[in-house]
């Protein structure tokens, strides 16, 4: 069978915000871009992010980006690079305005202006009052960014590929990406996407976990895919577990229900966050918040009949707040638990929500992978949102930050690949067995007979991953986790489908996901094995203190022989004084 090809000047593989943002930066340049997405572009799981986008526009309350990114490099736990914070907070404002212009519809307030709501972490002159700093679309802005993106996109003639899974990406004998093999989910049919430039955004990998608050396609494709490539990834033991996801089920409440000035309360009706942060209380960074709720079910406060959750209080907001503030997050807690949130108490757990880890790049969206004389550009290829690691999260993320880190680094890798198009006008020639690898993982699951379950290997390892790779962690448990997952990925190669004339094309695409996970489930737990702190969503009981002389670096884990390295983290802000680390409290 010859395989059909298709040329473009960028292949962006995913079709969020920060795949789109770019796309259109490209789009607008004349540059012909294709998207691969495997759901139709507004499905992808931006659009399920709720509370808001962090700017310091101060429409609400006195702010500045000096004071965000104050609040960033301490929300990451001194883990982030605040050259790239510095960037971000930087361009928050402008980029808001950006995305205003482009038909994005944000909340009002009786001025006019963007309403800004409290989000938890944020402050006033670098550490004071509660600052309000996220730009909000009632609570369904990453819906609103999405829908806003996508059709500015259709209307500067982007190409779309819909319902297509991302296999391999493909190089020259020299290295340079040269885009990526990609299967039409309808069909089952294989087709090369040759690509000058090649951006990653697929988003992160919450499937992990069996409780999260991630879409089903979260799967970790791009993160794997860097793998196989021989690019390690950046800082995977850092995983972001949510505070208030549905107890039980992982559905997200956004943060925004506290911004709006709901607290939280264990069985005896206390409203405990003042005891761990007294000045921020239910305002707290993620981190803290998670491990304090985690704290008061262990200790025997929670509520229920099992004593397994906290409950979120709204019912004192009232009706009308809570329909014209938050009326997703209402619809959302009436669908799956029952209740009304204008009356009753809501049932909430931390539920596992983000990954900070990633593919490492710079600020304008380049893969750097080090070398001996620091950091060497892999050329051709890109990568933005959620599966790239700047890292301006670090060890923590900030509510609001993620909004804002892929259209902010959508941007930048859109306008860097423009640059790289022109000094590179021609199609380069690529390697056969690099196509061949590629199309050697589909032909994998041409084979059928008896063997494991793509089901089960999935249900396990989200357990594992729960169980021995949760909110609090032990070189114990840590231990026993790894070694469940590595013989996981023994038993993968003896999965097997079902004959082929009696499924969905959907198995195999299952499988492929399921090869992805297991990848990053190894990344993360040999990660967080090896890192001997407490430091953000990393939680060593064992090693309960952060410890800035040893551990202040980012961990690179690399596929071949599950090889740990470690590069420093850049200090060093772009044109002002640094934020040195310093106790973290709230």
């Amino acid at each position: 069978m010859t395989l059909p090809k298709r040329k473009f000047d960028t292949l962006v593989i995913g079709a969020g915000g920060g795949g789109l943002r770019a796309a259109l930066q490209l789009a607008q340049a004349d540059a012909s871009v294709a998207v691969v997405s495997k759901v139709f572009p507004t499905r992808s799981h931006t659009v399920a992010a709720q509370g808001g986008m962090n700017a310091a526009l101060a429409n609400v309350s006195p702010d500045n980006w000096h004071w965000h990114m104050y609040d960033t490099v301490k929300g990451s736990d001194y883990l982030g690079d605040q050259d790239a914070i510095e960037y971000m907070c930087r361009a928050a404002a402008k980029t808001v305005i950006e995305l205003e212009h482009a038909g994005v519809p944000f909340s009002r307030m009786e001025n006019g202006s963007i309403y800004q709501r409290p989000f938890g972490g944020q402050s006033q002159n670098f550490g004071g009052d509660q600052a309000a700093r996220t730009c909000a679309a009632a609570d369904r802005t990453g819906h609103a960014i999405l829908h806003s993106l996508y059709q500015q996109n259709i209307r500067s003639k982007t190409h779309f590929f819909d319902e297509y899974f991302a296999i391999d990406l493909v190089k020259d004998e020299e290295g340079f990406v040269l885009g990526a093999v990609v299967l039409e989910i309808e069909t089952g049919e294989p087709l090369l996407i040759e690509a000058r430039t090649t951006l990653l955004a697929t988003g992160g990998a919450g499937q992990l976990f069996r409780t999260n608050t991630n879409a089903h396609i979260n799967t970790g494709d791009g993160l794997a895919m860097a793998l196989r490539a021989g690019v390690p990834l950046q800082d995977m033991e850092f995983f972001q577990f949510h505070p208030t996801g549905i107890a039980g089920k992982g559905m997200l409440i956004s943060e925004a229900a506290r911004g709006e000035g709901g607290y939280l309360v264990n069985k005896d009706g206390e409203r405990f966050m003042e005891r761990y942060a007294p000045h921020a209380k239910d305002l707290a960074s993620r981190d803290v918040v998670s491990r304090s709720i985690s704290i008061e079910v262990k200790e025997g406060r929670g509520c229920g009949p099992n004593g397994d959750y906290i409950h979120l209080k709204l019912d004192h907001l009232g009706p009308e707040v809570l329909d014209k503030r938050l009326p997703a997050i209402s619809e959302s807690i009436r669908t799956f638990l029952g209740v009304d949130p204008s009356k009753d108490l809501v049932p909430i757990y931390p539920t596992a929500h983000y990954t900070m880890g990633g593919i490492p790049t710079n600020k304008s969206g380049q893969v750097v992978v080090p070398v001996d004389t620091g950091e060497e550009v892999i050329p051709g290829l890109y990568a933005a949102g959620e599966c790239a690691c700047v890292s301006v999260h670090g060890a923590n993320r900030l509510g609001g930050n993620s909004l804002l880190d892929i259209v902010v680094f959508g941007r930048a890798a859109g306008n860097d690949i423009i640059e790289f198009l022109k000094e590179n006008p021609y199609h380069r020639r690529m390697s056969q067995d690099s196509v061949d690898q590629a199309l050697s993982r589909i032909a994998r699951w041409d084979q059928k007979g008896e063997g494991e379950s793509v089901d089960t290997l999935r249900r396990e390892l989200q357990t594992t991953m729960e169980e021995y790779c949760g909110v609090f962690r032990t070189e114990e448990i840590l231990s026993e986790g790894l070694g469940k997952v590595l013989e996981l990925e023994q038993r993968m190669s003896q999965v097997r489908l079902q004959d082929h004339s009696k499924i969905f094309n959907t198995a195999r695409i299952e499988a492929m996901e399921l090869e992805n996970l297991i990848d990053i489930g190894v990344a993360t737990v040999t990660s967080a094995l090896a890192r001997q702190e407490s430091r953000g969503a990393h939680s060593r009981v064992d090693y309960p203190k952060r410890d800035d002389v040893h551990w202040m670096k980012h961990s690179l884990y690399y596929k071949e022989n599950r090889r740990l390295d470690y590069k420093p983290v850049r200090t060093k802000p772009l044109t002002v004084e640094s934020f040195p680390p310093k106790d973290r409290v709230y």
